[in-house]
């Protein structure tokens, strides 16, 4: 996420930075964790006084004050893009294609047709900018009076990002292009075009870094589209960017578990760590100083690491979630469960913050009769009861057809085999008392 910020030399203040850190002026940083939510972390922003904000899979976002949470109920699905603005103004979209504003008065800006996949908020703050996987980007006014649909690339958007003065718009496709939009009137200029999806971007002063499916990470101009650096490394997807005005340095997490920090002063890489044992990093910001960088992934746990002695640590993201253990160690059913139930559902009685209800009790129960959990209306409604029949079912012609409009994402086990284990491993792991 770009913060706008006072413009003053980058060397002067990433010098004093760096003293600072030697000199040990700073409080001395720790490795922390913030753990509460219920499923992996698609998202974090960090406010410019310091509070951090997280969009999980769980279909929450979590606001962490001394390592405790809020929670901010609302999206009917997970929560996949999340930033600030520079007065605070906390903005999310989902799956649920909603684009929400939270504060005093939190409501619904607007919707997309698809999962809304970047956001972003101008540097005064009147303007927010999203994008979806519709191929749509949209710009909001913040007190929800204004909207304006931007002419569409013709593609999926990944990612948007104002520059900062407030007066263009950058956008990147899933076809491979990188657009600048004028916010003034008048068509989008292509910058880039990679030949790979896009996924994220970060603006700075006179350049935008760009990260893409095959790995690319690249700097551009961001006036002429010129080539400044090239990072790309023989890693893929890039999912994460981050970019940290003040000490002119960008976080970068890839698909197999690594974060990337790049110096903007002298475009180097600085430090290379891996985070995960298992990959992704898809979610990344600086906290307000610069001195830690936030992260998140399958875990449903966000980690801090020092900036200054990211070589210390090893992998923490991953290694200790029961879906990411050797397959070869689990029977099938418990494999089955793993790959396609448990990232969403508990085994245990009670309420828990996973993004569907709790198995415990399966069989004989009705699909919608948890007290307390948020059915989509086709469950509330329904008359099934889940037994091996219907689990079945329901596992062989995938959700979006056995039920449609429910929320249970889409997915088919095809072997036979595979459902029979699953359903004999549910029906001991989910017995009721």
């Amino acid at each position: 996420m770009v913060r706008p910020g006072p413009r003053n030399n980058p060397l002067t203040i990433l010098a004093a930075f760096v003293l600072s850190l030697s000199a040990g002026s700073l409080p001395a940083q720790e490795f922390t964790t913030l753990k509460g939510h219920g499923g992996p972390i698609m998202g974090i922003a960090v406010s410019q006084d310091g509070e951090v904000a997280t969009a999980s899979f769980d279909n929450s976002v979590g606001i962490w004050r001394d390592g405790v949470p809020a929670w901010l109920e609302g999206h009917d699905a997970a929560v996949t893009a999340i930033a600030f603005g520079p007065d605070g103004m906390l903005v999310t979209g989902g799956d649920d294609y909603s684009v929400r504003i939270w504060g005093d008065a939190p409501r619904v800006l607007g919707r997309h047709a698809g999962k809304v996949s970047g956001l972003a908020v101008s540097p005064d703050g009147d303007w927010i900018a999203s994008s979806s996987w519709d191929g749509s980007v949209r710009l909001w006014s913040a007190d929800g009076a204004r909207h304006r649909l931007l002419a569409e690339p013709g593609a999926g958007v990944n990612d948007v990002a104002f520059d900062l003065a407030g007066q263009h718009l950058f956008i990147g496709t899933s076809d491979g292009l990188l657009l600048k939009y004028p916010l003034g009137g008048g068509s989008p200029e292509p910058l880039a075009r990679h030949g790979f999806g896009v996924n994220r971007l970060a603006v700075g002063d006179g350049w935008i870094v760009y990260g893409a499916v095959d790995g690319g990470t690249r700097v551009i101009d961001s006036k002429t589209g010129a080539l400044v650096a090239d990072f790309t490394l023989d890693r893929r997807p890039i999912l994460a960017l981050s970019y940290h005005e003040p000490t002119g340095q960008i976080a970068i997490g890839d698909g197999q578990g690594y974060i990337m920090m790049l110096d903007t002063l002298a475009w180097r890489i600085a430090r290379d760590f891996r985070a995960t044992l298992h990959g992704p990093v898809w979610a990344l910001d600086f906290s307000a100083d610069g001195a830690v960088i936030h992260a998140g992934g399958l875990d449903d746990v966000v980690y801090g690491w020092p900036v200054a002695s990211l070589d210390k640590f090893d992998p923490a993201i991953g290694a200790q979630r029961s879906f990411l253990r050797d397959a070869a160690s689990m029977p099938n059913g418990e494999r089955q469960f793993m790959r396609k139930c448990s990232i969403c559902h508990a085994l245990e009685p009670g309420e828990s913050r996973k993004a569907g209800p709790t198995l415990y009790g399966l069989f004989g129960r009705g699909a919608g009769d948890i007290p307390g959990y948020a059915y989509s209306q086709t469950l509330a409604g329904s008359k099934i009861v889940w037994t091996e029949e219907t689990v079945n079912q329901l596992f062989d012609e995938g959700p979006d057809h056995y039920i449609p409009g429910s929320k249970m994402p889409m997915q088919v086990i095809a072997d036979a085999e595979d459902r029979l284990d699953l359903i004999d491993y549910l029906r001991q792991a989910t017995k009721g008392e």
